[in-house]
């Protein structure tokens, strides 16, 4: 570390997860750095492989409802190092900001989380279970992550009452939006067959652009439904589409198109299936389609979990959050499935994923106190 001293004992933590260059899905040591925290403050900690994937649960207490903090160790990848102005694996606090790949996202939230509990344990006060799941996938293809470990505690039956994503949710000052739900996302690869041939004998040939036109257009302009109070109207993308080679002269053979939906509680995703199958149907396409479900769309309604953020937040004089359910999919979605209530709270996220990610130092202490006044409104009355 660049650093001698961290001014306290969070950013100090953050710190050293950051130095440790977890690209997904190398959790590079993070893990264990925080099962030796964890298990000094008593957690029974169950270290789960999946493939090249690490997770870890952590447990502390045997009896009363189970509040866990989930999140991830693995960031993405920094791109090129001489763009940044401080190598991104090297921490440093400089203007008042800590840098540093995952300083957002969201290894300022995990040393948050750990700090939050160790000041509450020192206080001997918790009547209630804190457990702690962590995985390396969260930024990769997210199969050997969190969902596979709660597969793992479904199959043990183990019951969690309130989840807390760590994201980074902020977006001008830390605390100001929560999020209570995310928008599903479904993914799919349509082929279109058409039959190969020279652009001078149109008549021998089948153009599957041709084809394929009328009902893209139509897939576009479908109002799939109107959202809700919570959620914006369903969303169809098309992100990728593919045919040929780029000669001139040929007409080719197959098209390939990607395309995702983003989807509220208004919807589903096997209507959604329903729905297109009958529409390319209609237009009577010769094609294959592969679906790929990234996640149901969930929402945590007012509760203990809600309020206790809100007013945790209020207790420490910041304004009022916002609850949003927008922004891309999170591990909340695997979570919620369990029936507990799940909400995001967590840094800004203006430099998230970018060049010279950096969080204000002084939100993480923020944050790490809200993080011990949420507990304190759930374990300690």
């Amino acid at each position: 570390m660049t650093q001698p001293a961290w001014p306290s004992a969070t950013l100090a933590l953050a710190a050293e997860l950051i130095a440790r260059p977890s690209v997904t899905p190398d959790d590079a040591g993070c893990q264990q750095l925080l099962a030796a925290r964890l298990e000094a403050m008593g957690f029974a900690c169950t270290h789960l492989r999946y493939g090249e994937v690490d997770n870890l649960w952590a447990v502390r207490g045997g009896e009363g409802p189970l509040f866990v903090f989930a999140g991830h160790t693995d960031v993405v990848p920094p791109g090129p190092l001489a763009a940044w102005t401080h190598p991104p694996f090297e921490p440093r606090i400089e203007n008042g900001m800590l840098h540093g790949r995952g300083a957002a996202d969201m290894k300022g939230s995990l040393a948050a989380m750990v700090t939050a509990c160790e000041r509450l344990l020192a206080t001997g006060a918790v009547q209630g279970r804190i457990a702690f799941l962590l995985t390396s996938d969260e930024e990769g293809p997210s199969i050997d992550g969190t969902r596979r470990v709660v597969e793992w505690l479904r199959e043990r039956g183990e019951q969690i009452r309130w989840c807390l994503v760590g994201e980074p949710s902020s977006t001008h000052r830390v605390g100001d939006v929560i999020k209570v739900g995310r928008r599903g996302s479904l993914g799919a690869e349509l082929t279109v067959r058409g039959v190969q041939g020279h652009v001078a004998y149109p008549e021998r040939a089948r153009n599957p652009i041709h084809e394929a036109l009328a009902a893209l257009a139509e897939l576009v302009a479908t109002r799939w439904d109107e959202g809700n109070a919570h959620f914006p109207a369903t969303s169809l993308q098309i992100s990728s589409i593919h045919a040929g080679q780029g000669a001139t002269n040929v007409i080719p053979g197959e098209l390939r198109v990607v395309f995702n939906l983003r989807f509220s509680t208004e919807s589903d995703a096997a209507t959604l299936k329903s729905r297109i199958t009958a529409l390319l149907a209609r237009h009577g396409i010769d094609h294959d389609i592969a679906w790929q479900l990234h996640g149901e769309p969930f929402l945590t309604a007012r509760g203990e979990l809600l309020d206790s953020a809100v007013a945790g937040i209020a207790a420490l004089g910041a304004p009022t959050p916002e609850l949003s359910t927008t922004g891309g999919t999170s591990d909340g979605r695997f979570i919620a499935p369990l029936g507990c209530q799940v909400i995001e709270l967590g840094p800004c996220n203006a430099t998230i994923h970018k060049i010279d990610e950096c969080v204000r130092a002084a939100d993480l202490d923020t944050l790490s106190a809200m993080y011990e006044a949420i507990m304190r409104r759930l374990l300690c009355a």
